[in-house]
């Protein structure tokens, strides 16, 4: 074996003898539920917390013998641990966190291994491959239920609990003791044009104890509780993040912290040089919790809404304390300057549209890992969970000592669930201004943020495919059982199968209640439209022509939408004038996107097969839809020559 592949498995074997000190080898516990208080959100104080900047992990740099490139290796470990997210004097709360070597992102100083929760932020450079080896530490049950009446990793092949409707679960804790141990994880690049071996699909799973989902793959040899994934890094650049993707299990294990930043850099970037750098740029992961008195994460477990089909798993979940950067409500002392926030929408399923308490502007420049082409300067803009926004504030003329809130207002679910409160959830974070002169604000180009968007938007044009897609939940009695993508499961057969470098229309009507954030694996799209749709007209041809009972039993059918719509298309808002990897998608709206199957910067194909390995996904990242069924497979065929 080469000396780096030699070095990562010593790492990761030295850090997992020193986390099974810690970490009991214990299977789920059997034990009788103990009660507990939920924390009253309101009454834990706000802003007394400050934050400053990420960790960052620290590579080794050597020569991949595969490619012959150099290449930056990285061991991320993923454990149990407990962090301080609540206040000082209040209990530190276990979470799931990645970890390994890091330094301090602004001096650069070394760190040591750290684990967070959010991680340490991977920082990569464009034309430069990345080898990380994963690694499942986790020797604990699950810290919440595992339903194993979904589609799920299953890694102890259990036997499905009963038909649905006749189901009998015991409470949680313990639950079903079998689908609580061992814990399966899957670490999927969000933004990330990788090869679909090493793109963590829900099946590409790995155990603590060397067990594997059906599509686990390993660039190079490592550990049975690991594996190895490649990322080119030939991408335009931008800010990608990476969290957990284990099929039927992304929204507790999300929930529990595996999610972390990566930030794709490019040195030839000429708009990079103009903006804040070093302590002025921020990243910023806005995520929604519930805690317990004793400082315990609380999570839906039981009972759930339909509890004879699916008894652990809940619609969506809408935390009341708001976490940035691993910590409740916090303060960040700013100067007097200009700031870059690289804003993400963690979240299960909460949106947030973001203001700030003074009305200053935002001025948006990216959208997810993709510049726009322009900037857009605005006092407000929505997020879907799994989206990102790249932001400049200019706090230059605030005086010293003003102390700015950022907001929400955006409903749960959205856009016509319950009203944001305003002591909780509606406050996101505090801005302090101080005295010190900061980062000057330089022009932008007005046009030309984006050298890959060139022309009339969208670019993309002459498309050889189009596809309809509905968006359809499956009630019973007491909400969804199911949530759908075109009708089917993600276990029907595939019906989307693009041709590598093809275009593709992708027209997806929304025939929920709730707006879902749509995300496509390994591609970039640009937003064509939205039209209103007459939705009940619509439903009912479509339900009637489909067999009226959710799922499908057979292919989807889709029938001709022109006659349904109504008015006239409305083009994309200007925050959306970009390359996307995630969209909003509105109720009773169609969504119109432009998909091309090549990357967004034009190359004419991805440096690896695209065709090759386990299949792609497609799905809604409201990872509680996601988990029961919103999740569909594509596969990408050959290039039509």
């Amino acid at each position: 074996m080469r000396d780096e592949n030699k070095r990562m498995l010593r790492i990761a074997l030295v850090s997992l003898v020193c986390f099974a000190m810690l970490l009991p080898l214990t299977q789920a516990s059997t034990t009788a539920a103990v009660t507990k208080t939920p924390l009253d959100a309101s009454t834990i104080p706000k802003y007394v917390t400050n934050i400053s900047s990420v960790p960052v992990y620290v590579p080794t740099r050597a020569i991949d013998p595969q490619t012959g490139l150099m290449t930056d290796y990285y061991t991320i470990i993923a454990t149990q641990f407990q962090e301080q997210i609540l206040p000082a004097g209040y209990p530190k709360t276990t979470v799931w966190g990645y970890g390994g070597i890091a330094k301090d992102a602004l001096t650069g100083a070394p760190l040591g291994f750290i684990r967070n929760s959010p991680g340490p932020t991977i920082e990569a450079t464009r034309g430069t491959p990345v080898n990380v080896a994963y690694v499942n530490g986790i020797y604990t049950p699950y810290m919440f239920a595992s339903d194993p009446t979904l589609d799920w990793t299953n890694p102890n092949n259990m036997v499905a609990p009963g038909p649905e409707g006749s189901i009998n679960a015991p409470a949680f804790p313990p639950g079903y003791a079998q689908a609580q141990y061992p814990v399966t994880i899957a670490t999927h690049l969000h933004g990330g044009e990788t090869s679909a071996k090493y793109d963590g699909g829900p099946f590409n799973w790995v155990s603590w104890n060397g067990l594997h989902g059906s599509d686990y793959n390993t660039y190079t040899r490592t550990l049975r509780n690991a594996q190895v994934f490649h990322y080119d890094n030939v991408q335009a650049p931008g800010t990608l993040w990476f969290h957990d993707h284990a099929m039927g299990l992304t929204r507790s294990n999300v929930y529990s912290g595996l999610a972390a930043f990566y930030m794709l850099r490019d040195p030839a970037d000429t708009i990079a040089p103009l903006l804040p750098s070093g302590k002025y740029e921020v990243p910023l992961a806005i995520q929604d919790r519930n805690f317990y008195t004793d400082g315990s994460l609380k999570f839906p477990s039981d009972p759930a809404p339909n509890p004879t089909y699916h008894p652990y798993w809940v619609p969506e979940f809408f935390g009341d304390a708001i976490m940035v950067d691993g910590v409740t409500w916090p303060n960040l002392n700013v100067d007097q300057g200009q700031y870059l926030f690289k804003i993400l929408d963690g979240s299960n399923a909460r949106w947030y549209n973001l203001s700030m308490s003074n009305s200053m502007p935002f001025t948006v420049i990216a959208s997810d890992e993709n510049y726009l082409q322009h900037p857009v300067t605005t006092t407000s803009f929505m997020m879907a969970p799994g989206e990102r926004y790249d932001v400049l504030m200019d706090f230059s003329n605030i005086t010293p000592g003003t102390k700015i809130i950022m907001r929400n207002d955006a409903a749960g679910p959205f856009p016509t669930g319950t009203l944001v409160d305003p002591n909780t959830n509606a406050q996101i974070m505090q801005f302090t201004v101080g005295s010190n002169a900061g980062f000057i604000p330089r022009a932008l180009p007005v046009t030309s943020l984006n050298p890959y968007l060139i022309g009339t938007f969208p670019t993309l044009s002459n498309p050889s495919v189009y596809r309809n897609m509905t968006l359809k939940e499956w009630e019973g009695a007491n909400g969804p059982l199911m949530v759908t993508l075109n009708g089917q499961q993600y276990s029907s057969p595939i019906s989307e199968l693009p041709h590598a470098g093809a275009t593709e229309v992708w027209r997806i009507v929304d025939d929920t209640v709730d707006g879902h954030p749509i995300h496509i694996h390994l591609v970039n799209f640009q937003v064509v439209s939205r039209q209103l749709i007459n939705i009940t007209a619509y439903d009912t041809a479509w339900m009637a022509l489909n067999g009226g009972v959710l799922p499908f039993a057979n292919a989807t059918q889709n029938i001709d939408m022109t006659p349904f719509l109504l008015g006239s298309p409305v083009g994309p808002a200007p925050i959306e004038t970009g390359w996307k990897d995630t969209i909003q998608a509105f109720p009773g709206e169609v969504l119109t996107i432009i998909v091309k199957f090549a990357p967004a910067d034009g190359t004419v194909s991805y440096p690896f097969d695209v065709t090759q390995g386990p299949d792609y996904v497609w799905h809604c990242h409201i990872v509680d839809h996601e988990d029961q069924d919103m999740i569909r497979p594509y596969h990408v065929l050959p290039a039509i020559v």
